[in-house]
């Protein structure tokens, strides 16, 4: 190990350590969706109202990403991704302590703000190991935080199958993922700017890089939250399923997301990102008209495996992508993540309303139409390619600044 460098061993340690960051964020994610009926209870909203504050999750989210590279170059990346995921696993409780919508939406921007961050943080800390390693580790990682969104569900469901009030889930919850994040954060790789480096803006525009890879990404998160969020109603609905079948679909099409990410990077290493979302355009498609013709449950759940399997790496090569695409990762990570993050808001509001005006067959046909999408401009990937890393005897650089 040179004075500039990292020995393997150290690289490797810090996987595990941002595989294990991953899954801590991931649980706060999946603890505060299944205590979304409680608040509504708690604060006395509406359908409508509710929709309005979970809305500024991502408002939070988009205005405060782009100041992850900032706070990274600051502090170092160490030091800046301990701080922003104890914020994101202690914000978690804010969401419960609200009385009213106006207080829950200061809650949900504030909720989104330090999810954002540390999303960015975690996504640029992942990419240079990525680099460091020379193999591809972003689809584990996303496993991770898979994985960590479903442990974190199953607890928040028997929370609320025990009418566990939310304050006391979520309090102590918060703890316990503060620690697990303060504790795996000892591990991460503390990359420091170089002196003459200038720091990122405070908000800026993403590259246009980012756009391109943006729009891959809003194809499969549109599917994933269309997917998660109406899956069952298309079966019960559509299908006459019970609501035991229903909500076994949604639970294999998590599943089948996490599994897939957690092995996908031998298929990205065997075959080459592009190649990798090419073929997974073509299942989501497949799977999409599966759901579309289907007149039995048996089918419908395949098609929704099938477009599970097929979106499952894509976000994870975008993030990638985009921490190699350019001079400035946190940057456009931070575009990427922002696109990714509007995509996700608006897929379940306009399945319902094409829904509402036509039929959930309608809405899932465009869902199909955006997952040939992937197949379409699955180049603009390129860059996740292995081809666009370095060795571990590199020296490292600033979260802010990767060498491609």
């Amino acid at each position: 190990m040179s004075d500039v460098g990292y020995a393997r061993d150290e690289v490797r340690r810090a996987r595990y350590a941002v595989a294990a960051v991953f899954a801590v964020h991931g649980a706060v994610t999946g603890s505060f969706a299944t205590r979304v009926p409680w608040i509504q209870e708690h604060a006395s909203l509406g359908a409508g109202q509710l929709g309005f504050a979970l809305a500024f999750t991502a408002l939070g989210a988009s205005c405060a990403m782009p100041l992850a590279g900032r706070i990274s170059h600051r502090y170092g990346s160490r030091t800046a991704l301990r701080g922003l995921l104890a914020l994101w696993t202690l914000s978690l409780a804010l969401p419960s302590l609200a009385p009213n919508l106006y207080t829950l939406c200061l809650a949900m921007f504030t909720y989104g703000a330090s999810a954002g961050m540390a999303d960015v943080a975690m996504n640029a800390l992942g990419v240079e190991i990525e680099r460091l390693l020379d193999k591809s580790i972003m689809s584990g990682l996303h496993g991770m935080w898979s994985a960590g969104a479903l442990v974190g569900s199953a607890a928040g469901t028997l929370a609320a199958h025990l009418g566990s009030d939310a304050r006391l889930h979520f309090s102590l919850a918060s703890a316990v993922l503060t620690v697990l994040g303060l504790v795996a954060c000892t591990w991460v790789l503390d990359l420091q700017p170089a002196e003459d480096e200038e720091p990122p803006p405070r908000f800026a525009l993403p590259p246009r890089s980012a756009l391109l890879i943006g729009t891959v990404g809003f194809c499969a998160v549109f599917a994933e939250g269309a997917s998660l969020d109406w899956s069952a109603v298309f079966l019960r609905d559509r299908l006459d399923s019970s609501a035991g079948v229903a909500a076994a679909c949604t639970t294999g099409f998590m599943l089948t997301m996490a599994v897939a990410r957690i092995a996908g990077d031998a298929v990205v290493d065997r075959f080459g990102a592009v190649r990798t979302v090419r073929a997974g355009g073509v299942l989501a498609v497949l799977g999409g008209l599966l759901i579309v013709v289907a007149g039995h449950p048996a089918v419908a759940m395949g098609g929704f495996a099938l477009l599970g399997l097929g979106i499952a790496v894509v976000v994870p090569l975008c993030f990638a992508a985009a921490g190699h695409a350019g001079p400035n990762p946190s940057q456009a990570i931070a575009g990427v993540a922002t696109i990714t993050y509007t995509s996700g808001l608006i897929a379940p509001s306009l399945i319902g309303g094409v829904a509402q005006a036509t039929s959930l067959v309608v809405s899932f046909c465009v869902v199909t139409a955006l997952a040939c999408g992937l197949a379409g401009f699955a180049g603009v990937l390129r860059s996740a390619e292995r081809g666009g890393r370095a060795e571990v005897s590199r020296p490292a650089a600033a979260v802010p600044d990767p060498r491609p």
